[in-house]
């Protein structure tokens, strides 16, 4: 797995995981990499430095802050503008897609493979899960918020 700085044509700066970089160019190719503030697909690798651990003998790092509940580090309190466009987005996720539940990499396997007919959904699926479409070239992206539970 790789992480990017990106940058949108609108200056929005944002990170996101990719599986390597092929995988984002595929992507991005796609129309796939979109910036989460204003929605833009032209966006692009912006300058980052590398992570790089100390030799085992040298000072200990500095603590890192505490990991927020999803387990991210928060940058920054998201602004009343971007919590009611995610709720825009939850909103119309859930009106016009399927909920699958646990069987989204399934479901996302069978449309990618032509066995069932192509149709919007959402659902969960394990990170290994994911990662296995995302190497078959299945396009998936994850979602800023966790689904409503539904029953199918």
């Amino acid at each position: 797995m790789i992480r990017y700085a990106l940058k949108c044509d609108q200056g929005h700066v944002f990170e996101s995981w990719f599986q390597n970089a092929s995988a984002f160019d595929g992507l991005k190719a796609g129309g796939h990499v979109t910036c989460p503030t204003c929605g833009s697909s032209a966006v692009e690798k912006s300058l980052m430095a590398p992570k790089v651990r100390p030799a085992r003998k040298a000072a200990p790092a500095p603590a890192e802050p505490t990991p927020g509940p999803q387990g991210d580090t928060p940058v920054a309190a998201p602004s009343p503008e971007l919590e009611q466009a995610i709720a825009e987005m939850r909103a119309k996720v859930e009106a016009e897609s399927d909920y699958v539940g646990d069987s989204f990499a399934k479901e996302a396997r069978a449309m990618h493979l032509g066995d069932t007919p192509e149709r919007s959904i959402y659902g969960e699926a394990k990170p290994d899960e994911a990662r296995a479409l995302i190497e078959d070239g299945v396009p998936v992206l994850p979602l800023p918020f966790r689904p409503t539970r539904k029953s199918n």
